[in-house]
């Protein structure tokens, strides 16, 4: 079914906004203003973009570092994003962990986890507890091809498909595991070879097309929300970057790069509007809306206060 202009200009300010405040984090790392690493999903908004639009407000999600887009969809302000970098009060983890570690229960995200396929269990866990409360809600995990080859990426899988579980995995292939290249992690043509053993369905589509995106996840969230089970979207994207910004990526060729920075999800999409005949004043008022909300994030993170000791061991153990 094809988006309305409204619908369109949503996913292309979500992007917009993805893309920029990542930007702006890169930058501030460089001069040292922020706390911890700094990892990015250059290049790859249009998975987190795109999936999180096709969700429905009460499922939950469980994103990976390159993620960002998810938490804007989901409800995280830019300027909570931008205090948790900068190790303020006012972020999601109230100045408690690093640049990354952030979720929000209560908007339904699950905090990232750094072992990389963590995240897969534990979706397929919360997934259990829709299924037997009968509600008609899913869970989403997120992760790289490099989780792929953990074994809590195949019993994850593995537990969902047989007890049926309304979840949806979603990977971002994007070529490497830090600096292992696919080639060096599987035998196989494609992680979703992977996941065709366990029994349920999987698809392979462009990760750099948003529209291509959302329709995949439509289709994998209705047919779980319908008991169907779990489904499998492997999106062939590339890591633009280095895994974090401390990582030059020397270890990925040139050439492949420049080949992927041809398919940028931005400029494709915008090319895509411009197509449905959407107005450059349309596009220009969501471009100057992102750069306001990224200049106001940063102002409101630099003006926020450090976290208060007192607080140190509040949140962090269960009663």
């Amino acid at each position: 079914m094809e988006l309305r202009i409204e619908d369109l200009l949503k996913l292309y300010y979500y992007l917009r906004l993805t893309r920029g405040l990542e930007d702006r984090v890169i930058k501030m790392y460089r001069q040292g203003r922020i706390v911890g690493g700094c990892y990015v999903g250059t290049g790859e908004e249009a998975i987190s973009v795109g999936s999180a639009c096709a969700l429905a407000p009460d499922d939950v999600v469980a994103p990976s570092h390159r993620g960002l887009g998810v938490h804007l969809v989901k409800g995280v302000e830019p300027k909570e994003y931008m205090a948790q970098y900068l190790g303020r009060r006012a972020g999601p983890t109230r100045g408690k962990d690093g640049t990354i570690h952030f979720g929000d229960i209560r908007r339904h995200i699950i905090g990232f986890i750094s072992p990389m396929a963590d995240g897969i269990p534990v979706a397929a866990g919360v997934a259990l507890a829709f299924k037997i409360r009968r509600e008609p809600r899913i869970a989403v995990a997120y992760f790289g091809d490099g989780a792929s080859s953990r074994g809590d990426f195949h019993e994850g899988l593995n537990f969902a498909a047989v007890l049926k579980l309304p979840v949806v995995f979603i990977c971002n292939n994007n070529q490497y595991a830090y600096s292992v290249p696919l080639s060096r992690q599987m035998a196989v043509s494609h992680v979703a070879d992977r996941a065709t053993a366990y029994g349920f369905p999987t698809q392979i589509i462009d990760g750099n097309d948003v529209l291509a995106v959302t329709h995949a996840t439509e289709e994998a969230a209705a047919r779980a929300r319908g008991g169907g089970g779990p489904s499998f979207i492997e999106c062939k994207t590339m890591r633009m970057r280095g895994h974090a910004e401390h990582d030059d990526a020397s270890y990925v060729p040139r050439e492949l790069l420049e080949e992927w920075r041809r398919q940028d999800p931005i400029q494709r999409f915008e090319g895509h509007l411009r197509e449905r005949d959407v107005p450059e004043e349309q596009l220009k008022a969501v471009e100057t809306r992102v750069l306001k909300e990224i200049e106001e994030a940063v102002e409101f993170a630099e003006k926020s206060p450090p976290p208060d000791p007192s607080e140190a061991l509040e949140g962090v153990f269960a009663a």
